[in-house]
């Protein structure tokens, strides 16, 4: 039994440098996804504002000159899926298959924020109780050091993870309500292009 013990306390402790790498990692990428949401935010700003103004007056009639009004350099995700639409609109399958790709682009552009929620807190819990052990072990043997800075690096840990999975939650929560949305405007269009089609 102590020979097992053993093994799984230096397995334990061999963890903590990848697990600080990766926390690291993480860290870094929650700074750039907070810059890249924030370029997002004002770009789907305009985008917003400018299809909730051409959706007062759209009609199955007047598609055509609401395509061509689409802001040409604005790659966000639903003016391009709108284009998408428009060129398959004679082809009900693909139109439904371009809905369903739109969603997983949505989906693709979400995961980072997914990751950072679910792997900041695990990564900052491992990152807490790896040093636990042999900041024990510095207080068992009076070496007051030792433990002080295991617990530092502990608590270092819970910090850094909790502070990614706070990005990661909150651009998820705000970036899911973006793309039901556009999913929602994609939808609509699709149903008028339905409507041109039976007219």
């Amino acid at each position: 039994m102590y020979y097992i013990s053993n093994a799984l306390y230096w397995i334990s402790t061999g963890l903590l440098v990848p697990v600080i790498i990766l926390l690291i990692y993480f860290f870094l990428r929650a700074l750039v996804l907070v810059g890249s949401f924030f370029g997002q935010y004002l770009e789907l700003r305009k985008t917003e504002h400018f299809l909730q103004k051409e959706f007062k007056g759209l009609s199955a009639d007047n598609l055509s000159d609401f395509v061509e009004r689409l802001p040409k350099k604005n790659r966000t995700l639903v003016i391009v899926y709108l284009r998408m639409l428009w060129d398959n609109r004679q082809n009900t399958p693909l139109v439904e298959k371009t809905l369903g790709d739109f969603e997983i682009a949505a989906d693709k552009d979400l995961a980072i924020s997914k990751t950072l929620t679910k792997m900041g807190p695990m990564l900052g819990l491992m990152g807490t109780l790896i040093p636990m052990g042999p900041a024990l072990v510095g207080l068992a043997s009076g070496d007051i050091a030792s433990m002080a800075y295991n617990m530092q690096v502990a608590f270092a840990t819970t910090v850094v993870g909790l502070f990614s999975s706070a990005i990661g939650f909150a651009t998820l929560q705000i970036k899911q309500r973006w793309y039901l949305q556009d999913l929602n405007n994609l939808e609509y269009f699709a149903g008028l292009m339905k409507q041109q089609t039976q007219l």
